[in-house]
């Protein structure tokens, strides 16, 4: 069976999405190209080391995900989802934007409101 494009972007993007947040860092950088660029309120990475280190820190606040919705295009998805910290910012509606390549993810762009993050900015930037 041939998988077509959006749903190889699908499962790219959903692998990537769980991976994560188990904290699976090896199964997460299976799915990322190159080359690779994240962006985020406080932390921007031009590669997948850079990214894939900032990981561990960000999951052991994580207490939970609930996923809202995910939409998935040719070469693009997004999803939007509520993380549960274990910090003063409580819960984090969270959109999160992908591009891809040749079925590997070469950008994401996190959205989201940073004021909650403002007290812990020192701790979070690397």
């Amino acid at each position: 069976m041939t998988l077509t494009t959006r749903e190889q972007t699908r499962r790219a993007v959903r692998g990537y999405h769980q991976a994560r947040f188990r904290g699976d860092i090896a199964a997460a950088a299976a799915h990322l190209g190159e080359p690779f660029r994240f962006q985020s309120p406080f932390i921007s990475s031009d590669d997948r080391t850079g990214h894939l280190a900032t990981l561990p820190g960000f999951v052991s606040i994580v207490t939970g995900v609930e996923l809202i919705s995910e939409l998935y295009g040719e070469a693009e998805a997004t999803l939007v989802y509520d993380v549960h910290t274990a910090t003063p910012a409580g819960v984090q509606r969270t959109a999160e934007h992908f591009r891809l390549d040749a079925g590997k993810i070469v950008s994401i762009m996190l959205v989201f409101d940073a004021s909650p993050w403002q007290p812990m900015k020192a701790l979070i930037e690397p």
